[in-house]
């Protein structure tokens, strides 16, 4: 089955074609293309990549999300994207996206109906700034394909639905959880989910077997305890805020802040809560940027107070929160690092298991320097904690994910 699997955004749209056997063979997967479309609503800037690897980037008037795919449907099906699986759109079998928030109504990936588009809707209060941006892109395919194009959403939060009452409820009055479902409900669950899987590939072990700590590093960050291959605990909360530091999110903070920020700024909970979502975690630590990588580089070159500072409070996190979930769950089998931070700089991972011996957990540096982007253990033989980096592909799992929900749906 062809499938494009779409993520959504404000302003931008996401897009990856994969074609994935429809016998539910894993593994036998072919991704035909990447791509996104950029600053949607005036003069857009769309770049894709096909499975030769032949790189396009250009620009075009689109002046919305639905604009967006019939710019990205008509490219796929033309001679210039060297994608000769499509000729048109009926070349496409089903659509999958991603959808950030399904509360506590959805537990799986599910088929789109109109029952599952009102409960996406419903969800939009606790995922204000996402939920919204993923229906545009669902009724986008529904405007251009019609009805009759399969359509599955794919929940950042499903696989943490299986966290424990005790775990995902927080100390406050439980009527506001009763009327308004304020808890944790965790993110990335799609990405700590196809590691998991990939953990469990690699060691030939049953999901029941699965006991490990995965940490998703990115601009993003977010650390989940699965035990038994199941999600048991995680860092993110109610919304992404919640947990690590990361490249713009300030992650854990003292509730209290936030009137303190707004009386002494002048500033509303609105644009405190945009602060503390956009103008914290690494950039405002260093006050230089978000990239993990430019910090790195720029504390090598003039070693700058600040960026160190930056640094070393985003390791301390990760490695505070690893510590707190071995805890939660009486210890792992290995600790799993992905995401783009994760998956390639060696020097981060070697900062956050340098605090973590007591754990029993041993890098080998040689193979820790040595990975970047590829699966492999890094943790030394003696070590009684694996360690491991696996590259996450949640574009991936979405695809399977949708192929698994239409398959389903015909029989």
């Amino acid at each position: 089955m062809n499938i494009l699997v779409l993520n959504a955004g404000s302003s931008s749209l996401r897009f990856q074609l994969i074609s994935t056997a429809e016998g539910g063979r894993r593994d036998d997967d072919v991704r035909l293309c990447r791509g996104r479309v950029e600053r949607i609503g005036g003069e857009a800037i769309i770049s894709a990549e096909n499975a030769r690897g032949d790189r396009q980037k250009f620009t075009a008037p689109v002046r919305d999300m639905t604009a967006a795919l019939d710019r990205v449907l008509r490219w796929l099906a033309s001679d210039a994207s060297g994608v000769n699986e499509i000729r048109s759109w009926s070349d496409i079998h089903a659509v999958g996206h991603r959808v950030v928030h399904g509360g506590e109504l959805f537990h799986d990936s599910a088929l789109i109906t109109s029952e599952v588009l009102k409960g996406i809707e419903d969800c939009i209060d606790l995922a204000p700034l996402h939920n919204p941006n993923n229906l545009k892109g669902i009724l986008a395919v529904r405007e251009i394909c019609g009805e009759s194009m399969p359509q599955v959403a794919v929940f950042d939060t499903a696989f943490h639905s299986s966290i424990p009452e005790h775990a995902y409820l927080y100390a406050v009055p439980y009527h506001l959880y009763r009327r308004h479902r304020i808890r944790r409900y965790g993110f990335h669950g799609t990405s700590h989910r196809y590691v998991a899987y990939r953990y469990q590939t690699m060691l030939s072990l049953s999901p029941e077997q699965t006991n490990i700590i995965t940490l998703h590093l990115g601009n993003g960050c977010s650390a989940t305890a699965i035990r038994g291959g199941r999600s048991v605990d995680t860092t993110m909360g109610m919304t992404p805020l919640e947990g690590l530091v990361m490249g713009t999110r300030s992650g854990d903070v003292d509730p209290a802040i936030m009137n303190l920020i707004a009386t002494k700024e002048g500033m509303s909970p609105h644009e405190v809560e945009t602060l503390l979502n956009t103008q914290s975690g690494l950039l405002g630590v260093s006050g230089l940027t978000n990239d993990m990588k430019v910090l790195l580089e720029e504390l090598k070159e003039h070693d700058d107070r600040r960026v160190r500072l930056a640094v070393e409070v985003f390791c301390h996190r990760a490695r505070k929160y690893t510590g707190a979930l071995l805890a939660s769950v009486g210890g792992a089998d290995a600790v799993i690092f992905t995401g783009g931070i994760g998956e390639n700089s060696p020097e981060i991972r070697a900062r956050i298991c340098a605090g973590l011996q007591w754990a029993g957990l041993t890098l080998d540096e040689g193979l820790n320097q040595q990975t970047i982007g590829r699966e492999e253990r890094i943790s030394s033989k003696e070590s009684r904690l694996a360690a491991y980096v696996i590259p996450t592909d949640e574009e991936l799992l979405i695809a399977r994910d949708t192929a698994q929900c239409v398959l389903a749906a015909r029989s």
